[in-house]
This record gives C-alpha cells, sequence and structure tokens, in this order.
C-alpha cells in the first residue's frame, strides 16, 4: 500500500481554501462579509502584492454573533477575543487545524462612524473574489485604497513607504473619490496619521491614540491615548476599568499553557509596575 502524501499544503493555497470556507459558512446563514487585504487587494493598487499569512473578513456588525456560533461548529477556536488582539477592539482571530488563521473584523481601526453605518459604505460598489472557485465579495479598489493606507498607520515600518507612494501616484479622480470616501467614513486621524500628516489633527481625541499607534510609545500612552479617543464618558470608563486587567490569552501565549493563579498575578504586578516606571519618568522629563 503507497504511502500517504504528506506534502504540506502551500500558504497560498491553504489560504485560498479558507477564504472559501469562511465564505460557505457565511453564505449559508444568508450573512454579509467582505473579504479584505492580503490577495483580495487588487492589483493596480500592490503589484507584486503578497498573500499575507492569513484570512481577514469584515462582517456585517449585527451578525458577528451568528458568524461566531457557525464557525466554532465548523472547527474554528477562538485564538483572541476582541478586546485581547489591539486597542481597537476590532478584530477577533480564528485557529482552524486545516485552514489556519482567520481575522473576523466587525470594524475597521480608524473609521470613526458606527460600525455598521461603515460596514453599508464599505458594502456598496463591491466587487468579486474567486477563492477556490467560490464568489467572494470585496470592497470598492478606491475602498481599497483607502482601507490599505488606514492599515498602513499601524504598521509604517512595513506599509508606510508603500501607502505614500500608492497615494502619491493615484489619478487625480480617483484622489478626490478615495479623499470624499475617507470624509465620509470620518477616518481622517489615522489617514493623516499613515501619510506623515498627523500634526494638523493635533486638536482631535483621537491624535495621541494614532500618535502612539503609528510612530511608537508607552503602554501608558497608549492607553491613555485609548481613554481620550473613546467617543462617550461611558466608553471611557470601560477603558479605564480594563486598563489594570491582565490579558489572560496573550499570556497564555507568552507562558505556552493556560495561566494559573499566580501567573496572573505577577503578570499584574508586572503591568503595575511598568506603568508607574512610565508615569514616573514621563514626570521626571518634564521637570
Amino acid at each position: 500500500m503507497d504511502s500517504l502524501d504528506t506534502t504540506p499544503i502551500s500558504l497560498d493555497v491553504r489560504l485560498e481554501f479558507s477564504r472559501a470556507a469562511v465564505e460557505v459558512i457565511a453564505r449559508r446563514a444568508r450573512i454579509r462579509l467582505l473579504h479584505i487585504k492580503g490577495g483580495t487587494l487588487d492589483g493596480a493598487l500592490r503589484p507584486g502584492k503578497r498573500s499575507g499569512t492569513d484570512v481577514d473578513v469584515l462582517v456585517d456588525p449585527r451578525r458577528v454573533p451568528e458568524l461566531h456560533a457557525r464557525m466554532t461548529e465548523n472547527g474554528w477556536r477562538v485564538y483572541s477575543s476582541f478586546l485581547d488582539g489591539s486597542p481597537f477592539g476590532h478584530a477577533q482571530t480564528y485557529h482552524h487545524r486545516e485552514w489556519g488563521y482567520l481575522d473576523l473584523h466587525r470594524r475597521f481601526p480608524g473609521v470613526g462612524i458606527a460600525d455598521q453605518d461603515a460596514f453599508e459604505v464599505l458594502w456598496q460598489g463591491r466587487g468579486c473574489h474567486f477563492a477556490a472557485g467560490v464568489e467572494c465579495s470585496v470592497s470598492s479598489v478606491d475602498a481599497q485604497a483607502v482601507l490599505f493606507v488606514l492599515n498602513a498607520a499601524r504598521d509604517l515600518d512595513m506599509l508606510g513607504a508603500e501607502a505614500r507612494e500608492l497615494w502619491a501616484r493615484q489619478a487625480d479622480d480617483e484622489r478626490v473619490r478615495r479623499s470624499r470616501l475617507v470624509r465620509r467614513l470620518r477616518a481622517e486621524v489615522a489617514f493623516a496619521a499613515a501619510l506623515g500628516d498627523l500634526e494638523r489633527y493635533r486638536r482631535r481625541r483621537e491624535y495621541l491614540l494614532w500618535k502612539t499607534v503609528s510612530q511608537g510609545g508607552s503602554r501608558t500612552a497608549e492607553w491613555w491615548g485609548r481613554i481620550k479617543a473613546a467617543p462617550t464618558v461611558s466608553a471611557a470608563l470601560g477603558t479605564v476599568a480594563r486598563a489594570p486587567r491582565v490579558n489572560r490569552a496573550v499570556l497564555a501565549h507568552e507562558l505556552g499553557h493556560e495561566p494559573r493563579t499566580r501567573d496572573v498575578i505577577v503578570a499584574f504586578r508586572r503591568r503595575i509596575g511598568t506603568a508607574l516606571r512610565e508615569s514616573f519618568g514621563r514626570g521626571e522629563r518634564k521637570r
């Protein structure tokens, strides 16, 4: 009897099947989703684009709980939750033993309008991408360009120069349309951070957060930026309450096992100590 072929599946192929898999799950439940970033990006925006290492989808925010349930029924497991992954609480990461990692987005960092309104705007003018023979919806090329620049604000070392080059080489009519979309999404601050023009928005409540995210800074500065950027008092208070908490999912990944009580206590003390040192150091520099 011939031995089984254990040749690993190439990353590009696996990603396309992963996109197809989540699309089929969503379609059966009649849940709208847009495939974003990676291999779905229009080639005119990023010649020689890389496919990425995972799949990203932006889901109709009202249907996120339902899609989560459907995915877990089909072998997907939560790797990190919305509150674990980033300062924006924008995506939940899943892992499947065959298909790898997938980021399920309920919002896109930098977009200032309500999540549902943003999804409806991005759903308009959508296009098509075929993944493993399955038709998948993608946002319009203009929206892809805007999202690419916004994404670069969180990774300037890797994407900043490419985002600035993309914005510089577009046609005048494209720039007009895309600038209008940026304003419609109320994404001006993050967009400026990506293009090196953040100081124009020093008086905006999101300024400190995007300065820290795009240019680097302490964890304390990031949390203060998150508090200032909160759209309501209750949201700001919720951020204050979460600030000292230990992220158990991240700690588990660092330790390689589920954290024990002692592990959480040690991490909590380290977190508080770091915050005090950063705050004290900032006070010393101001003298």
